[in-house]
């Protein structure tokens, strides 16, 4: 069975409370576009298997840690903990989606993960299973299962459908080869809450979205990275109706007018994803 994982940008991104278990509230609206790895998973073959359980070969862009660290291994051995009967698995994992990116290229492939061994295994798991599954392995897993434009609060996991659709406009995303911590992203935020939610920001023109609609870590990123700033401020310039970071960076992205995609040149190691429309990912 093979798959291919999507990336997600954050449309808005506000700290709005520290909670008593050392997470944050937070308020984003979620939106997934398609920017893919590629995920198979196959039943093992070897009886090598019948121990480890599961194998992981992986490709593409350089993913930090041990393969047996790997969100998707997570995944299974989450799964596996309460299907004693699931079948050992081979895993080839291809990166596309840049790792630390604030793209959820992570979060997406354990998502994906979990739903593939559903289907893979008929174990016979709802949607709201899934998404629960999903939540143990992070805080923006959950929306994966979904994969459709969604405002979220709490750590993320509460979730609510939008009808937002951008497919008018021409996309831009950039990623400019910098890993920023999720420490570093939070060392500088003070949580309060917005004026105006995001979910009433949204439903404004997007050329009203400009100075409305913030992430809350792009101080603080911006102030130790000045180079994400400057792309930033390189999509406004090149003509963006709209221009933020994604997540906790160090991604950036750029919502232009439909066939109204700049010319610009980025260095070598910036990957750059240009999209006609910013079409959700069902």
């Amino acid at each position: 069975m093979i798959s291919f994982p999507n990336a997600k940008i954050n449309l808005g991104l506000n700290i709005v409370r520290k909670r008593d278990d050392g997470y944050h509230d937070l308020e984003t609206l979620f939106y997934p576009v398609a920017l893919r790895d590629a995920l198979e998973i196959i039943p093992a073959q070897d009886p090598s298997f019948s121990e480890a359980g599961v194998r992981l070969h992986l490709s593409g862009k350089t993913v930090e840690g041990s393969p047996d660290k790997n969100i998707c291994v997570k995944a299974w051995h989450l799964l596996k903990a309460d299907f004693p009967n699931l079948q050992a698995v081979e895993m080839y994992l291809h990166k596309a989606i840049p790792m630390g990116a604030g793209l959820g290229g992570g979060s997406a492939d354990g998502s994906f993960t979990i739903k593939m061994l559903n289907d893979l295994f008929d174990l016979g798991l709802t949607s709201d299973s899934l998404e629960s599954y999903a939540l143990q392995l992070g805080s923006d897993c959950p929306f994966f299962i979904r994969n459709a434009p969604c405002f979220a609060s709490g750590r993320g996991e509460r979730m609510i459908s939008s009808t937002l659709d951008l497919t008018d406009y021409a996309f831009l995303l950039v990623h400019p080869g910098i890993h920023v911590s999720t420490a570093v992203a939070f060392s500088g935020v003070k949580p309060s809450v917005p004026e105006l939610s995001i979910s009433e920001i949204v439903t404004m023109d997007v050329n009203m979205w400009r100075g409305r609609l913030v992430n809350d870590f792009e101080r603080t990123v911006f102030t130790a990275f000045p180079a994400i700033e400057t792309l930033r401020d390189r999509l406004y310039d090149a003509g963006a109706i709209y221009a933020a970071m994604t997540g906790s960076g160090s991604s950036v992205f750029g919502i232009f007018p439909k066939n109204g995609l700049p010319e610009i040149r980025f260095p070598e190691d910036h990957t750059v994803y240009i999209q006609e429309s910013l079409t959700p990912v069902i």
